[in-house]
C-alpha cells in the first residue's frame, strides 16, 4: 500500500547535510534552492528525501525559480513526491518573495542627534504614568534597523538587563545602539542608576564591538541626553 511506505525525511540524511541543522549553524544564504526548498517538503516518499524531491522539481524548471513560481497548484501536484499540501506551502513561500520584491528597499528612518531620538520616543513616552526602557539598532549608517521596548516598571523606575539588550543588538546584527527611557516624574536629570547602567552597557557593548552612542531621558518637558553631556 502507497500510504503505508515509509517516506524517506531529511533526518535520514547524515547530518551535517540535513538544511534544518545547515540554516541554524551557518545561516540561510549557505543553503542552495533545493535545500531551502527541502525545509518547506519536509519529507519525501518511499524512495526519495525531502532533497531529492527538490532537486528533481528544480530540474523540471531548469533549476529556475522564475519558472517554479509560474507553475499552478495543478501543475505541481502532478509532479511525483508533490501533494497539495507540499505544493500550496512552495507557492506561499514564492509569493512572500515576490511580495517582498515588489516592497522595494526599505527607507531606513537615519538618526542623526539626540533630537533625532527625542522627536521618534517624546510623543510615545513622554505621558506614560510609569517607565519603559527601549533600545534603538542602527547599522554603520546609524539608520534605524528596530526599535524594542526591553522593559516596563513603575513610576519609580524598571529593571533592566544590559545582557537582553545586547541580546537584541548581536541577533539583528546592529553596529550601533541608542538607549532610551522616560522619567514620568518630569526630571530629566539621570540618576545614580542610570548613570551606573550606562556606564555597564557602554562596557558590555564594547565587548561585542557595539557602539553605545547615546542614553536619551524622556520626559513631557526638558529631555536629556547623557552624549549632549559629555557622559558618553
Amino acid at each position: 500500500m502507497e500510504n503505508s511506505e515509509k517516506r524517506l525525511t531529511i533526518k535520514d540524511l547524515a547530518e551535517e547535510d540535513r538544511p534544518r541543522e545547515k540554516m541554524e549553524r551557518k545561516g540561510a544564504s549557505s543553503l542552495s534552492d533545493a535545500e531551502l526548498i527541502a525545509i518547506l517538503l519536509r519529507v519525501g516518499n518511499a524512495s526519495e528525501t525531502a532533497v531529492d524531491v527538490a532537486q528533481r522539481l528544480l530540474g523540471q524548471v531548469n533549476n529556475s525559480l522564475n519558472e517554479l513560481a509560474r507553475l499552478s497548484l495543478h501543475q505541481l501536484t502532478r509532479i511525483k513526491g508533490i501533494g497539495k499540501t507540499k505544493a500550496i506551502t512552495i507557492l506561499a513561500a514564492l509569493e512572500l518573495g515576490r511580495r517582498r520584491n515588489a516592497e522595494g528597499p526599505i527607507n531606513r528612518e537615519r538618526i542623526f542627534s539626540s533630537r533625532s531620538v527625542i522627536d521618534l520616543f517624546q510623543p510615545a513616552l513622554a505621558d506614560l504614568p510609569h517607565e519603559e526602557f527601549w533600545v534603538l539598532l542602527l547599522n554603520k549608517s546609524n539608520k534605524i534597523i528596530d526599535r524594542i521596548k526591553v522593559s516596563q516598571g513603575g513610576v519609580g523606575g524598571t529593571v533592566v538587563d544590559p545582557k537582553l539588550v545586547l541580546k537584541h543588538a548581536v541577533e539583528r546584527l546592529a553596529s550601533a545602539v541608542i538607549v532610551v527611557h522616560n522619567h514620568p516624574s518630569g526630571n530629566p536629570q539621570p540618576s545614580d542608576k542610570d548613570i551606573a547602567l550606562t556606564e555597564k552597557l557602554k562596557n558590555a557593548a564594547q565587548l561585542f564591538d557595539i557602539s553605545l552612542l547615546d542614553h536619551v531621558i524622556v520626559t513631557d518637558g526638558e529631555c536629556y541626553s547623557f552624549a549632549d553631556n559629555g557622559k558618553m
